[in-house]
């Protein structure tokens, strides 16, 4: 192609879509950003790390079958159950962790609830020790107020399926 300055120019035409983009960015910013406003707000955590990751599905590939309702919502709640349980028994040891990702990989897999953001979910509860509440504020909350929001997005917006 030649000089760097084609090679940016071509990059910069050939892209994917801008708009398409741009509102995935921005669903993200609306989802996090109203989710940390009511933790502020309220002091009811709903947030976790693996929400980000979660976004980019619901927002920038919501026609994916990892970013459908049944598997954010039911493939966090099942692998912070694995989480949870594996730490309960296993400790909150590498083994503990290293067995809650398995599990909730598997139990995900077992159940058609495949959402990969939600395998980082036994990771969270190993650093973070939390308790059975946790299912409830972040996860369940969390995850199912992300799913509401990017519908409402995609009506207002027309992005998506």
């Amino acid at each position: 192609m030649g000089t760097p300055a084609r090679q940016r120019f071509f990059w910069l035409t050939h892209a994917r879509s801008w708009r398409p983009a741009i509102l995935a960015g921005v669903g993200g910013f609306i989802a996090i950003g109203l989710l940390a406003l009511v933790r502020d707000i309220s002091q009811l955590n709903l947030l976790v790390p693996p929400f980000g990751a979660t976004c980019v599905l619901a927002f920038g590939f919501p026609a994916s079958p990892f970013a459908q309702p049944k598997n954010i919502i039911g493939g966090h709640v099942i692998s912070a159950v694995m989480g949870l349980s594996a730490c309960a028994l296993l400790g909150y040891s590498a083994f503990g962790l290293a067995s809650g990702v398995g599990l909730a990989i598997t139990a995900m897999m077992l159940t058609d609830t495949v959402h990969p953001p939600a395998g980082a979910n036994p990771i969270v509860v190993a650093m973070a020790r939390p308790g059975l509440e946790f299912l409830v504020l972040p996860i369940l909350v969390g995850a199912t107020a992300i799913v509401i929001l990017a519908r409402i997005f995609r009506r207002v917006t027309q992005h998506g399926p």
